[in-house]
């Protein structure tokens, strides 16, 4: 697993605004009133439907004088989406300073979502002067809040050590976090410590465990669920972890397949040539 991929999923989220916050109010002539009259939920709910077209033609530039209005008095949820925007340059000319301007107001306020987009800011020195520790501060207080992405980036900085002393103990509690969660890419890295012995005693059963839910997890990249189903397959081929089925082995070997996983396709060529 590499961070990089971490941040490409979460530049991906925050794009889509996350999709994890309360429905917003439809669009509807009262909305558009009470957005005008100064309503900051409003605002905030009228640059939804601008954003999503929903209700009304989509239109990312109204979204965001909306969102701005919004902001502007002080609503968080508004403040972190203002941040998005600026910089992915969604409606609005790129700005990784405003950005980071707009997510340090809401993360200040305990926006989760805006925390670990701050953090990731301060990882990266986008729009700010790189600062790991300052980061990990604000991956924490995301991850604390339960936000998924926030605990698996706090777990790998404290694989490594970027940002504090490098505690494997710790990196595992955050990954058990986030893959309770349902966060596939915690769910096969922790399958693949627990079947490695990485920083936790060896455990093949609990190794298939991980690896089952990471097969079965909708959600995610499509090639790390093939990942998963893959070597799930070899875990039934093999009997390790688990009482050996080759039938169970084709049918994840199958599924990986399916998606393209050149490793699977090969498993199952061979397995139909004995």
């Amino acid at each position: 697993m590499k961070l990089i991929t971490l941040f490409l999923l979460v530049g991906m989220l925050a794009v889509s605004g996350w999709a994890e916050e309360a429905k917003p109010e439809p669009y509807s002539a009262e909305l558009v009133k009470k957005a005008e009259e100064g309503d900051a939920k409003a605002q905030y709910d009228l640059g939804k439907c601008y954003s999503r077209g929903r209700g009304v033609t989509k239109d990312e530039k109204e979204a965001v004088r909306w969102w701005t209005k919004s902001a502007e008095q002080g609503f968080a949820e508004a403040q972190c989406m203002l941040g998005t925007r600026y910089q992915n340059g969604i409606g609005v000319a790129k700005d990784s300073k405003e950005a980071v301007k707009w997510y340090t107001k809401s993360a200040e306020q305990g926006d989760a979502q805006a925390q670990v987009q701050l953090g990731i800011c301060y990882f990266e020195g986008d729009g700010v002067t790189q600062d790991s520790k300052e980061a990990v501060k604000w991956y924490t207080k995301s991850a604390e809040q339960g936000k998924s992405v926030a605990q698996i980036l706090l777990a790998e900085c404290y694989e490594k050590g970027f940002g504090v002393t490098q505690d494997s103990k710790e990196a595992v509690k955050w990954y058990t976090k986030s893959a309770e969660q349902g966060d596939l890419s915690a769910q096969l890295y922790l399958a693949e410590w627990y079947e490695k012995g990485n920083a936790v005693t060896q455990d093949y059963k609990e190794a298939v465990k991980w690896y089952t839910k990471a097969a079965e997890n909708v959600d995610g990249l499509a090639y790390l669920r093939a990942k998963a189903q893959f070597t799930l397959g070899t875990c039934y081929l093999r009997g390790t972890g688990v009482a050996k089925d080759e039938k169970e082995a084709v049918k994840w070997y199958t599924k990986a397949a399916e998606q393209g996983y050149a490793e699977a396709k090969e498993a199952l060529e061979e397995m139909k040539s004995k």
